[in-house]
């Protein structure tokens, strides 16, 4: 019976370890995605339209990417609806072509419409080998216009990759757990 008792508080114990950690990482994520923002903004405010007027956007404010011919990428971010945070989003990329080098980059997707972003959430978008994401740069986000409901922006912040590929992105969604 003793046995029993310290194998369930131990359980306890690492879910309730596990949960804490997991908030955590989530808060950590949360406070680059908000510094992200930021200084995506002071790099071009035309994305000012679009924090503005968009149904809701992902921020992946740490994604890192490398490859040589085989290629990867991930990250974790933030998904804001109307404006306020309702969920945590992880993104992976696998590509193959011609390829060398690493990076770690800050990308950003907005959605349109609450359609777009309903199909984010519930894992039915994915980026194709057709869609590219803009390279942010100062002036570039006032021409932008959005194509099938998203647009995206990637800011490089270090590293150096030459990069002609095919492949995707995937992305999943989590709700947070007050939602």
């Amino acid at each position: 019976m003793k046995t029993l008792k310290s194998i369930t508080i131990m359980i306890t114990m690492l879910v309730a370890f596990g949960v804490f950690s997991q908030s955590n990482d989530d808060q950590r994520i949360i406070k680059d995605a908000e510094k992200a923002k930021v200084e995506l903004q002071a790099v071009d405010k035309g994305l000012d339209r679009f924090f503005k007027n968009a149904s809701g956007y992902v921020v992946f404010p740490n994604v890192g990417e490398g490859g040589f011919i085989v290629g990867a990428a991930s990250g974790n971010g933030v998904v804001y609806q109307n404006g306020k945070i309702v969920g945590m989003a992880d993104l992976k990329k696998l590509d193959v072509g011609f390829q060398a080098g690493g990076q770690a980059l800050t990308e950003i997707i907005f959605f349109e419409t609450e359609d777009a972003l309903n199909a984010f959430k519930q894992g039915q978008y994915k980026f194709s080998a057709e869609a590219s994401a803009i390279a942010l740069e100062r002036g570039v986000a006032a021409k932008a216009n959005y194509n099938d409901g998203v647009v995206a922006f990637i800011k490089p912040k270090k590293g150096l990759m030459a990069d002609l590929s095919i492949g995707g992105q995937k992305f999943e969604y989590a709700p947070l757990d007050s939602q």
